[in-house]
């Protein structure tokens, strides 16, 4: 027995919280008792309703649940005192191994538990996901379709049932036939009516399973209802159609005793579908695999992965409301060829951030996300910002939500088109995962992956009867500070540089530093000597220039500060093309806190990136656009960026 915390009674006295191991609890534990079902699994002092709904619509399809809770385990036969379980986590399945020390008070489980006492599998499961997201506490407030699609690895949909289609009884039939799961609850306007009863039994912002749908025969009609199991295994639904309700005194014998069994107040009960829509809010689905519920027609998906990161100063550009920074986004290209017989392409779209809910001991927790599809052109690289501010959507995500995962089920005309999935508000950071479903087979690749350069050959520098009076001016600079040797090292570059930059009213900067300076040595020194003669220095003018055209062409207010948003496009524009992670690094080590970089950070960010290139052309013999270094090479490689 280990203590962990405390934990108070209703008298207000602390009650010690251990952890114990579960034949300290029990003495003739069992894994699983009789079959694992939806009545193992009761809540306990955790807010994790959201969790249990899903675990109960789990217990309804056993080849899934055999993945999940491997059932070969046991407390008799080579017990070791631990435990392993399996989760769908952005496209692999994770082993999660435990041991059997739970967390209890007076030897009774706290959290989750059986009906059984001597039955453990549900809060093992409990404990292995609690691991798998970084704490029990993490697990506090969620959505039953998160986990749902955790221990299935399918795609969630959600309808909200004010606005559902005519056909929701249908489609939620099928999907139950098709061992899809199910969750629903009822929304909440203040954070005061949170798991608050109202006066039918039902219990607001609070997760249920949905475990069953009929139509009966009733007063010569045919009546839909619907089963709905509250994890706390109490607390039902107490209008028409509930347990003891008058309405099943008139229902055939047979089909009353097959559908309620044993009632009980054990938290499952039947409603009539109407009664359901009228006080639930929301119903969420998780299909275990996409095919269409809203037809008879099985079909065979397509599916592309697709993995990115929002990361402020580059690629974090908010949603189309902030169109400045909006193209900054990730952006992704989907290709659809082969239409149905409609004419359509049939494609669902899931975008899902990741490990927000393992980031919550950090402070951080889901952010506002949504998604944006656009027609693309043809042999085009990373949009830029023109593109989205003269171009409608062809389809978006209903709304920007505070869910894991946010999908759309689209039809499509075939052709080409632009993802650019988004946080809500520009700067915010995350991970995030993009599956694209689709009936034929579909391309989707990661725009703005090209890193590439085209830098011309430097001009040759002009004799000096040809010099223009700049260039005049500048060589009698050098001279005064050169001396007899004709030649300047990074400190004398300093003092050129800021005294010519000085004079110039347009660029405002507190001067040079020394490491810019030391990579513009680097870039011009031709001879290794460390130091660089004036028509090399000539030639750094040249291009100096054209650069700070460019500055200031992206520095719209003349404060002597860039975006670092618009780095994409300065570095393209000076012949040069990096892909997004690369952007992102650069961003955060020029950029500063208000996501701007000065002309000093600026000037380096290109040199370095200019030498960079052309050192790697020159070991890049074959233009392959790979090399192989030994250890000397690299050295050198290091050195001159």
């Amino acid at each position: 027995m280990q203590p962990t915390a405390g934990d108070w009674d209703s008298t207000g006295e602390t009650r010690a919280m251990t952890r114990d191991s579960v034949p300290e609890i029990c003495k003739d534990p069992k894994f699983i008792l009789g079959g694992a079902d939806r009545t193992d699994i009761c809540q306990g002092q955790l807010g994790d309703c959201w969790l249990l709904a899903a675990i109960a619509s789990l217990t309804m399809n056993k080849e899934v649940l055999a993945r999940v809770v491997p059932p070969d385990q046991t407390f008799d036969r080579g017990y070791a005192g631990i435990f392993h379980f399996q989760f769908w986590q952005h496209n692999h399945w994770l082993d999660v191994v435990v041991d059997d020390r739970l967390p209890c008070v007076r030897n009774k489980l706290v959290f989750l538990h059986s009906a059984d006492n001597d039955e453990f599998w549900s809060a093992l499961l409990e404990k292995a996901y609690a691991k798998l997201n970084g704490s029990y506490e993490a697990l506090k407030g969620g959505a039953t379709l998160e986990a749902l699609e955790d221990f299935t690895g399918g795609v969630g949909e959600v309808y909200e049932t004010k606005k559902a289609p005519a056909d929701l009884f249908t489609i939620l039939k099928k999907a139950l036939d098709r061992g899809s799961m199910m969750g629903c609850s009822i929304d909440i306007t203040s954070s005061a009516e949170s798991e608050a009863q109202t006066t039918t039994g039902l219990v607001k912002g609070h997760a249920y399973s949905i475990t069953g749908l009929e139509e009966v025969n009733y007063r010569g009609g045919k009546v839909k209802l619907i089963r709905v199991r509250n994890p706390w295994g109490q607390v039902e639904w107490n209008g028409p159609w509930s347990d003891n309700s008058r309405e099943w005194s008139i229902v055939d014998k047979a089909v009353k005793t097959r559908l309620l069994e044993n009632a009980t107040d054990d938290g499952e009960f039947w409603m009539e579908f109407e009664d359901f829509k009228a006080n639930y809010d929301r119903v969420e689905i998780c299909n275990l695999t996409p095919d269409s519920l809203t037809d008879d027609t099985k079909k065979k998906w397509d599916i592309n992965m697709l993995e990115g990161s929002w990361i402020r100063g580059s690629t974090a550009g908010g949603c189309r409301n902030f169109i400045d920074t909006f193209w900054t986004n990730p952006q992704f290209k989907l290709k659809l060829e082969d239409a149905d017989s409609d004419g359509q392409c049939s494609v669902i779209v899931a975008l899902m951030q990741k490990n927000r809910r393992k980031l919550r001991k950090e402070g951080l927790d889901l952010e506002t996300i949504g998604f944006t599809v656009y027609e693309a052109p043809n042999d085009e690289d990373h949009l830029g910002k023109d593109y989205f501010r003269f171009n409608a959507s062809k389809a978006r995500s209903r709304t920007y939500i505070n869910m894991r995962e946010v999908s759309e089920r689209f039809s499509l005309p075939p052709g080409s088109y632009l993802l650019v999935p988004t946080i809500f508000q520009p700067h915010k950071e995350a991970d995030f995962a993009v599956r694209i479903f689709s009936e034929s087979k579909a391309k989707a690749i990661e725009m703005g992956t090209t890193v590439d350069a085209d830098l011309p050959d430097p001009p040759l520098p002009s004799p000096p009867e040809e010099e223009t009076a700049e260039e005049k001016g500048l060589r009698q600079l050098f001279e005064q500070i050169a001396g007899s040797d004709q030649a300047i090292s990074a400190s004398e570059l300093q003092d050129v540089l800021n005294g010519v930059l000085s004079r110039r009213k347009e660029i405002k900067f507190d001067g040079l530093s020394m490491n810019t300076c030391h990579s513009i040595i680097n870039m011009m020194d031709v001879d290794n000597s460390g130091m660089i003669e004036f028509q090399e220095f000539k030639v750094f003018w040249e291009k100096l220039k054209k650069w700070m055209m460019l500055f200031l062409s992206f520095d719209t207010d003349r404060s002597g500060r860039m975006s670092s948003y618009e780095l994409r496009s300065a570095l393209k524009a000076a012949g040069m093309q990096l892909n997004n992670k690369l952007l992102q690094l650069i961003a955060l080590r020029f950029g500063d806190e208000n996501f701007e970089i000065d002309f000093d950070d600026y000037l380096t960010c290109i040199v370095r990136l200019e030498n960079m290139f052309r050192v790697f052309q020159a070991f890049d013999t074959r233009n392959t656009g790979e090399i192989t270094l030994n250890f000397q090479q690299f050295l050198l490689l290091s050195m001159n960026v």
